[in-house]
């Protein structure tokens, strides 16, 4: 099939390395310009970029896609793949390809629509995710179904370790979908609309622990925030960023939410619900990540060291 691809971030790469390894002839991609990046600013390339120039494929890199429909128009595309290109793309643009525009995008649609389906899914604690790919409209992920693969979320997996399958699995399923529509196999399912939850663009605030919360709660969004904005509070008016934890299997009685205390070397917070969260590596503003041990070495706790007490 002759294609036009959009994406940008890393989740996009798999998709088109499938896409060319599959035959199909990708006459331009689409992604977001150079961006400023790292201490010196300097210029740097999208991912999908990278992999682009790697392929040999022509790049184009508007401000915004909107106004390229008589450009994409000329392209005489069969059908448009988009994986996570970071525009909306307009109506205009929507009706030029026979075969539409085909998105790959990374839960179970209905639920969990929107720009972070991954971190979410795993902060709320779900057991499986998978992908879907879905026709592109012009609403919000509310487009047709077509194809559906899952995936189990393990019980300590972070989105670091989630997101890089879910690329991999929604590569082959973009390549099936593809398959599909060429040879009319594929049903276009509908999304039912009140099953449907969002997954908003993370904030930094989202990161924000609440020790009221049971530790399985702050833990489920810690392993979902990884590796921003992170799971944070604050220890004696400073950040206090919490990289790796788990739930303690002790209940921790009647101890006040955010109260840290030690055992041996190891490191807790005492949560709601009268749980119990076990830090195993954090970090200080301004000082290195460490693990518990390396902190409680540098540090004498009392019974005033309440996590979070500045933060409200």
């Amino acid at each position: 099939m002759r294609l036009v691809f959009l994406g940008t971030p890393h989740f996009a790469v798999p998709t088109l390395d499938a896409v060319v390894q599959a035959g199909h002839e990708v006459v331009a991609v689409y992604t977001q310009p150079d961006r400023p990046k790292g201490r010196g600013q300097e210029l740097a390339f999208s991912p999908v970029k990278e992999a682009a120039l790697r392929l040999g494929l022509e790049v184009r890199q508007p401000e915004r896609v909107r106004r390229c429909v008589e450009e994409l128009a000329a392209l005489e595309s069969e059908a448009m793949v988009v994986v996570g290109y970071g525009q909306i793309i307009p109506q205009a643009i929507i009706d030029l390809p026979r075969h539409g525009i085909i998105n790959v995008h990374a839960s179970l649609l209905p639920k969990y629509r929107g720009a972070g389906p991954i971190q979410w899914a795993i902060a709320n604690g779900e057991t499986v995710t998978g992908v879907t790919t879905m026709m592109i409209n012009a609403g919000l992920d509310t487009g047709d179904m077509l194809l559906k693969a899952e995936t189990p979320i393990g019980p300590e997996e972070t989105a670091l370790e989630v997101g890089p399958r879910l690329a991999a699995l929604g590569a082959e399923l973009l390549v099936r979908t593809l398959d599909g529509l060429l040879a009319g196999a594929i049903t276009r399912v509908p999304q039912n609309d009140a099953e449907s939850s969002l997954a908003p663009i993370l904030k930094r605030e989202d990161g924000l622990i609440d020790w009221t919360q049971p530790a399985a709660v702050i833990h489920n969004r810690a392993r979902g925030f990884l590796p921003w904005p992170g799971a944070w509070t604050t220890f004696r008016g400073v950040r206090f960023n919490v990289w790796r934890c788990r739930v303690a299997s002790e209940p921790v009685g009647h101890l006040t939410p955010g109260a840290l205390y030690a055992t041996g070397k190891k490191l807790f917070a005492a949560c709601g619900a009268s749980s119990a969260l076990e830090l195993l590596e954090i970090q200080v503003e301004g000082r290195k990540r460490v693990d518990a041990a390396a902190f409680l070495n540098g540090q004498r706790l009392s019974d005033t060291d309440i996590l979070g007490e500045s933060s409200k």
